[in-house]
């Protein structure tokens, strides 16, 4: 009888060995994954959950994902509150503070890596220096800047300190910096000032970190707090922090009126989601669209 080459049998019991070893430890990366996913989305569950219940039901079941009974009584009550008045002024704030960033910071941060001018490294020095300082050590500062040019408890207050930010300039002059000078040396041939080389030919090539900067300066004066606080103590002037922090210090009379603090925090998180959902997906095609270019 004919012999069949040995390299050519079946691999045999060893072969499916590895083969289930191998199974076996990716189901473990997919459990250990899905367990950190759930213990990340149970206090978002938690909180849905509990502006769906009653204030009993809500101090009797804290944690219980189901409500018992299902009722939007929190929601109906938030309405007959400030709500409505907080989240106008944190959308007027929010858009304010986000268009001043990015064309402030991508303004400091053109200037810092294109500009030749006497001290460019030590403003950049004393820009990573600002990083280093907590933002709360700031505030004291900040209200007394506010009073002495008399715009406390106005609208300016709440965005104008907000309008530029060490992180953004610092995010945009190192994205600049990767960009081909000779780009904008093309265009200075053709007689093209600088602000206008700026704004039509480096500024779109930098879409990746514009929308970056949209998605991170959106988010952080729409979540701001601490600024706020020492901005206004004007009920009129009041944001979504601020007025749901009020909300969940007692602002609501007796009792803990847990549905009602949450319905609120979760209608304060979907403009951020959805724009994180809406920029991630430019930022993504940005990205992509950079790097086959490279």
């Amino acid at each position: 009888m004919r012999r069949l080459d040995p390299s050519l049998r079946p691999a045999g019991d060893g072969g499916s060995l590895v083969h289930r070893s191998g199974r076996g430890k990716k189901l473990l990366v997919y459990l250990a994954l899905v367990a950190f996913a759930l213990v990340y989305i149970y206090p978002f569950v938690v909180q849905v959950s509990t502006s769906l219940k009653t204030n009993a039901d809500a101090v009797a079941h804290p944690l219980a994902v189901v409500p018992d009974p299902f009722t939007t009584a929190a929601f109906q009550r938030l309405a007959d509150t400030d709500f409505p008045l907080w989240f106008t002024n944190s959308v007027v704030v929010t858009v304010c503070v986000t268009i001043g960033r990015v064309f402030f910071n991508s303004l400091a941060g053109y200037a810092l890596a294109r500009l030749r001018f006497r001290g460019r490294d030590a403003v950049f020095t004393a820009i990573l220096a600002v990083l280093a300082v907590p933002g709360i050590v700031l505030l004291i500062p900040k209200f007394l800047v506010l009073n002495y040019l008399g715009i406390y408890n106005t609208y300016p207050a709440l965005f104008v300190p907000l309008l530029v930010d060490a992180a953004g300039v610092f995010i945009m002059k190192q994205f600049f910096e990767s960009i081909p000078p000779s780009v904008e040396e093309a265009a200075r041939i053709d007689g093209t000032g600088t602000f206008r080389t700026f704004w039509s030919i480096v500024l779109p090539m930098a879409r990746p970190a514009v929308i970056t900067l949209t998605i991170l300066s959106f988010q952080g004066s729409w979540n701001e707090l601490a600024h706020f606080i020492i901005a206004t103590d004007d009920p009129r002037l009041f944001t979504l922090t601020r007025g749901v922090a009020q909300l969940t210090s007692g602002g609501l009379g007796s009792g803990n009126q847990y549905p009602i603090s949450m319905a609120a925090a979760l209608l304060m998180t979907i403009p951020t989601a959805v724009v994180f959902v809406v920029f991630q997906r430019y930022f993504t095609q940005g990205a992509n669209a950079g790097a086959e270019k490279g």
